[in-house]
């Protein structure tokens, strides 16, 4: 049966914006029980809305810290066992891609990391200098393992004990071999590390200072 009055159906409220700025956000007819401060915004305040609008104030030095933290390219090298570990942190078990460090270079001239994984022979030290000299800057080492943090086992003439013999290391990850877990971790910290450090610009030339008279010349 039809209504005889024919009356119509209710207005339905607006649909509420996906995105809102903080002055939008305030209610036009406040709830008693809610307090809201009365008058200017406070700065933080402002700096909300502002954000909110898309506008975000940093520093050079912030944004290249952040683009090269999460910008990692490995070098794609393995020397012993822990090798195999670096490789499972690439597959989609543990998905390094996640932290933006799945790209493994096969040339050191692209690379940026360089994960120490395994033993390094004496033979095999003047080789990995030559790789990490290779390697623009700014580069880092990950000693992985035990082997390439102190030796290991291999407490011999063979072995180098410690791969900071012979290239600066920023991050140990300890374990024999360490599960891609903590190799992760590692990479972890090193972003950490490089979100910290201070951008080196340059190398730019120096300007040529003057003679300055000596005291009591003509």
């Amino acid at each position: 049966m039809t209504d005889p009055q024919g009356s119509k159906p209710p207005k339905q409220a607006p649909p509420t914006p996906a995105f809102r700025t903080l002055a939008q956000s305030r209610p036009t007819t406040p709830d008693p029980g809610l307090v809201i401060p009365s008058g200017p915004l406070s700065d933080e305040d402002r700096f909300r809305d502002e954000l909110e609008k898309g506008i975000l104030f940093t520093t050079v030095e912030s944004v290249v810290n952040w683009a090269r933290a999460n910008a990692i390219w490995p070098l794609g090298f393995g020397l012993a066992c822990c090798a195999i570990e670096m490789m499972a942190i690439a597959g989609p078990r543990f998905d390094v891609s996640r932290f933006g460090a799945e790209v493994f270079r096969g040339s050191p001239r692209q690379a940026d990391l360089m994960i120490v994984a395994g033993r390094v022979s004496i033979k095999m030290a003047p080789v990995l200098r030559q790789l990490y000299d290779q390697m623009p800057d700014p580069k880092w080492v990950i000693a992985m393992g035990a082997c390439s943090s102190c030796g290991g086992v291999f407490n011999n003439y063979a072995i180098l004990q410690g791969v900071d013999k012979i290239v600066p290391v920023d991050v140990y990850v300890p374990g024999c071999p360490p599960r891609p877990e903590g190799l992760i971790h590692g990479i972890m910290k090193l972003q950490e590390k490089i979100l910290t450090s201070k951008v080196e610009l340059g190398p730019f030339p120096r300007k040529k200072r003057g003679a300055r008279p000596q005291a009591g010349a003509a």
